[in-house]
């Protein structure tokens, strides 16, 4: 996420929110955000809201997810929220949404669903 310019906006119990800055990095040839930078902040912020209900000495990994890009994506900014809808023992699945704004102006422009395993915690790399 560093090397995007992302950061964290919000940690809560199976919620969090993710910022992404526009900037020329991050866009394709026609200027809007690309797919690739719009779904990897979703992928984080469903990860993240998943982990934030597992126990300690675990860590989290993607199993699948699917990813709807529901219009072009252009802004000051792009809002990633990961949700969990249901938390199980060893698979969790999230809700993701991804919104572009321009001041107090957001819309909706990725949706998607994804599935994630709690594994025993690994040292970060």
């Amino acid at each position: 996420m560093a090397h995007l310019g992302a950061r964290l906006s919000h940690i809560g119990p199976g919620r969090v929110h993710i910022i992404l800055p526009s900037r020329p990095e991050v866009t394709q040839q026609h200027g809007y955000f690309h797919a690739g930078a719009t779904s990897s902040i979703a992928d984080s912020a469903g990860g993240y809201a998943a982990f934030t209900l597992f126990p300690e000495n675990t860590s989290v990994l993607t199993v699948e997810y699917k990813i709807n890009l529901l219009s072009p994506a252009e802004g000051e900014y792009l809002e990633a929220v990961g949700e969990v809808l249901k938390a199980g023992r060893t698979l969790s699945v999230c809700r993701l949404e991804v919104y572009a704004a321009t001041g107090p102006k957001r819309s909706l422009i990725a949706t998607g669903q994804q599935t994630l395993i709690q594994i025993e915690a690994r040292p970060n790399r």
